[in-house]
């Protein structure tokens, strides 16, 4: 990374205009970000997945291709700026599939190339957690992040903008992933996790009980909870699935918040930090965002929860992640490359 002092960006710095990419899965996103403010933020979803029951690499690269010009396109033009208007062309470097990241790290290097403007790298899961500071209700420092994904499920102690540290995190399966094959195991289309929500609505989430892990520390795990669904149904009678089916749904749904608050519950006992946010994918779950906000007025905390449209994969977390690197002068070389897998 090329850094330069903070004094002398802060002494260039009259109006920062940041043009980011995200592509670490199959979400093609860009957004155009102005003095640490939101003014576009456009997806392109990948529906091709659905029949293969989960995302297929060569396939998410592949749209990404096709999509990734129009979308910088729609993004630039709603924000109402020109390519020569952007100041740094920030895009996610890691953690993501290989051929997705290479698709939005190629666009942006050549782009940055080409205009003669700055590059900066994002990780993927810091975006996750910054995304809580975009917009107008923002928590203040330190905070604690508890962020849910497919991929990862992890809580975060933040002190600042680029001083984040993970202080729990799942040894196994992430949330988002048990949610998903939870659903598979009910019969449920991919992503099973959105129908898991809606069918808990209507269901009763005491109705049955499902193995909760005992993990010490603000460490997580999710795979005994999988195996318990599993040899619970295969203990049933055939079109019990069917007959149950919201009851059962409002069951896992419960379990599984409930072992994330009961961490989130731990680190603030142990850090005594009462800002609490969530972020990621699975945020967007009405059972996780009602169990926080119950949390937060039973315990005292001052909890915050991102906009639906900043929850999953986009493009305004990168860009707001790379204001604050900008700020620094945490800018990229050229020659740097995506990474599947990348420590903190």
């Amino acid at each position: 990374m090329i850094k330069l002092p903070h004094h002398q960006i802060n002494k260039l710095i009259l109006s920062v205009t940041i043009l980011a990419i995200e592509s670490s899965c199959d979400e093609t996103s860009a957004s155009v970000c102005v003095d640490g403010k939101i003014l576009s933020n456009y997806i392109a979803n990948q529906t091709v997945h659905e029949k293969y029951g989960g995302v297929v690499p060569e396939l998410a690269s592949r749209a990404h291709l096709q999509n990734i010009v129009p979308v910088v396109d729609a993004a630039l033009k709603t924000a109402n700026c020109k390519l020569e208007d952007v100041d740094a062309i920030a895009f996610t470097q890691a953690p993501g599939l290989i051929g997705s990241l290479l698709v939005g790290a190629q666009f942006a290097k050549s782009m940055a190339l080409a205009l003669n403007k700055p590059l900066i790298a994002v990780h993927h899961m810091q975006a996750h957690v910054l995304a809580n500071l975009i917009g107008e209700e923002k928590p203040a420092f330190p905070f604690l992040c508890l962020t849910v994904s497919g991929g990862h499920t992890q809580i975060v102690l933040a002190n600042a903008p680029l001083d984040l540290k993970v202080i729990g995190e799942s040894i196994d399966d992430a949330a988002g992933e048990a949610f998903d094959k939870t659903a598979k195991l009910l019969g449920l289309p991919y992503p099973g996790g959105p129908l898991i929500d809606k069918n808990a609505a209507k269901g009763d989430p005491l109705k049955f009980k499902f193995a909760e892990p005992q993990i010490p520390g603000l460490n997580f795990s999710f795979s005994g909870l999988k195996t318990s669904v599993l040899y619970f149904l295969q203990k049933q009678e055939p079109g019990f699935i069917e007959q149950n089916l919201n009851d059962l749904c409002a069951s896992v749904q419960y379990t599984i918040v409930n072992i994330l608050l009961k961490k989130l519950k731990k680190a603030v006992q142990q850090t005594g930090v009462t800002q609490v946010c969530i972020a990621g994918g699975v945020s967007a779950n009405s059972g996780l965002r009602k169990a926080l906000k119950d949390a937060g007025e039973k315990h005292g905390w001052k909890t915050f929860i991102p906009k639906f449209e900043y929850c999953t994969d986009n493009a305004a977390m990168i860009a707001i992640t790379a204001y604050y690197k900008y700020l620094t002068g945490d800018f990229a070389e050229l020659d740097i490359s995506p990474s599947a897998r990348a420590e903190w």
